[in-house]
């Protein structure tokens, strides 16, 4: 059996992707997730592969269950994934905080007393709100002034986890990517790119609810950022951007195009643009982690829908989720 790995969240689009690649090196991922729904977990990996991983059942809001689950799975690195998404911090903002920040402190405070080496764990672009000059990449040394809740509970995130380092020497990386696409991402309104070519490939009209310019990260890439985090970051309280390519939602459209041809077709833009910094700088999390970058988003949409194309061909592309 190889090295544990603690992974909160892990059956969300980026989890699923994170269980993935902790497989494929020979560790064991303790999954803890307050859902049963394997259903991502199975479009990106094997079904004998995941009767490797370890499923613990429990809600990060509660406390004891963390600290139970980490001390039974022994494990030295821990990937928290789990929050609720923009939407659901908008309409019920208390939840959203209960999850998103008390559920990360008790995380991070299970960490600490099960003796975890480092934590990563999932931060977000939202933290900037809109930038001021969005010609300039902004780096980590740029003033957050979120413009949601969800940027706001991620900041405090942030903040927790460098006093965690401060007082008790707990090391930690926090991620900020923006807009991640790719198999298995279905939820909040940056998962409308890959539910477009879903949309497309099943003959469907979709239309992205935003427009203008956005940092697409491929999702694989996303993985293999908080993999490499919690293996191999610097010691301290850490925050990186995790950049893929910054461009405009009709070059991803374009790129879709060249992919699907006619299919494509159905796919529509009409949206204002998201209100977070749009074009970030990820240099500093190159420098952290040697050997880390994001491919471009033509390579990833290409690897994006081949994924799916697969899927189309197995006759399980109705598994994906497509809510409206």
């Amino acid at each position: 059996m190889g090295e544990a790995f603690f992974v909160t969240g892990a059956q969300g689009c980026i989890g699923a992707w994170v269980v993935r690649k902790l497989l494929q090196r020979g560790a064991t991922p303790w999954i803890f997730d307050a859902s049963d729904d394997r259903r991502r977990l199975r479009l990106v990996a094997e079904e004998a592969e995941l009767e490797r991983a370890r499923f613990v059942r429990g809600d990060v809001t509660d406390g004891a269950a963390v600290r139970a689950a980490l001390e039974r799975s022994g494990a030295k690195r821990v990937i928290h994934l789990a929050g609720l998404q923009v939407p659901t911090c908008r309409a019920e903002p208390v939840k959203g905080a209960l999850v998103n920040v008390i559920g990360t402190l008790n995380v991070l405070e299970a960490s600490r007393a099960c003796g975890v080496e480092r934590v990563a764990y999932a931060s977000s672009a939202a933290v900037y709100g809109k930038s001021e000059d969005d010609a300039l990449p902004v780096d980590e040394s740029v003033a957050t002034e979120p413009a949601t809740h969800y940027g706001v509970f991620k900041k405090a995130n942030e903040g927790n986890a460098r006093v965690c380092f401060l007082e008790h020497g707990l090391s930690s990386v926090g991620l900020r990517p923006l807009t991640v696409y790719g198999v298995g991402r279905d939820q909040g309104l940056t998962s409308d790119p890959t539910k477009a070519i879903v949309a497309a490939l099943r003959g469907q009209e979709f239309t992205i609810r935003f427009g203008g310019r956005t940092d697409f990260l491929y999702v694989e890439d996303a993985a293999e950022a908080f993999v490499a985090c919690a293996e191999r970051a610097p010691a301290g309280a850490h925050v990186f951007n995790v950049h893929g390519e910054s461009t405009t939602v009709a070059e991803f459209v374009a790129h879709a195009r060249r992919e699907l041809g006619a299919e494509a077709e159905r796919i529509r833009v009409d949206g204002p643009p998201i209100p977070i910094a749009d074009a970030m700088d990820g240099a500093a999390l190159e420098r952290a982690i040697p050997g880390y970058r994001a491919i471009g988003l033509r390579e990833g949409v290409e690897r994006m829908v081949e994924g799916f194309r697969a899927l189309q061909r197995a006759g399980r592309l109705g598994e994906v989720d497509l809510p409206s």
